[in-house]
């Protein structure tokens, strides 16, 4: 179940289908891949690998000793599998979050302190109103030429967050499905989501480092399960 919220509260809940048509939380301007095409001239699915390998020559089986040892052993050891698949398996619970009357000064600090890229931005009851980035302070249209004069500078550090972060701003519930939330990321080209309970407090985030880290990690990462 995803949510939107924005400043004056919850916008939408629902599914990722009905996320994808709400208005405000659409892609940002990104580069595509170029799509593979298959030797047909026909476009490949998503699920295609668009690979095509020759086929290789038939060659004899070599069998050895060890290879019949491991397939025994095989047969007789089973793995007891925990399959990761929901947001609560993979979030990061220790929330690092910002208040919405936080400056840019201060929210530099906070993500170079918790070495983060980005933090939920929440009001003064602990709800959620929008996500901050580190590449929306980084922004060239909005930070001033090198020899600007020191006061505009100042201004720059003390503008309020609310006036450069994403909002309204898609968020997760802990029992969602992870390919689910992988798709909304692809989408939206955010670096992860605000995880939130039912009211809006926000418990947690999950972010593309989360969900890679469990593809090359045990236990194993079941999106397909």
């Amino acid at each position: 179940m995803f949510s939107v919220y924005g400043m004056t509260g919850q916008l939408f809940r629902g599914s990722m289908e009905q996320l994808q048509q709400v208005g405000g939380v659409g892609a940002l301007a990104r580069s595509r891949r170029a799509q593979p095409v298959a030797r047909d001239g026909r476009d490949l699915a998503d699920d295609d690998t668009g690979v095509f390998l020759p086929q290789a020559q038939a060659q004899p089986a070599k069998v050895d000793a060890n290879q019949n040892a491991m397939a025994a052993y095989a047969q007789v050891v089973t793995h007891e599998r925990q399959p990761l698949s929901t947001v609560a398996d993979l979030m990061s619970s220790q929330a690092i979050t910002l208040p919405n009357s936080a400056t840019v000064l201060q929210a530099w600090h906070l993500l170079a302190d918790k070495a983060v890229g980005q933090a939920p931005v929440v009001n003064a009851q602990g709800l959620l109103v929008g996500l901050l980035t580190r590449a929306d302070l980084m922004k060239a249209d909005r930070l001033p030429s090198p020899d600007s004069h020191a006061l505009v500078w100042r201004a720059l550090m003390q503008q309020n967050v609310q006036d450069i972060m994403w909002t309204p701003v898609p968020s997760v519930a802990p029992e969602s499905d992870i390919r689910r939330v992988a798709r909304v990321l692809l989408d939206s080209g955010l670096p992860g989501l605000p995880v939130v309970d039912d009211s809006g407090r926000v418990t947690g985030f999950i972010s593309r480092s989360d969900i890679l880290r469990a593809v090359v990690t045990d236990p194993p990462l079941d999106l397909w399960g």
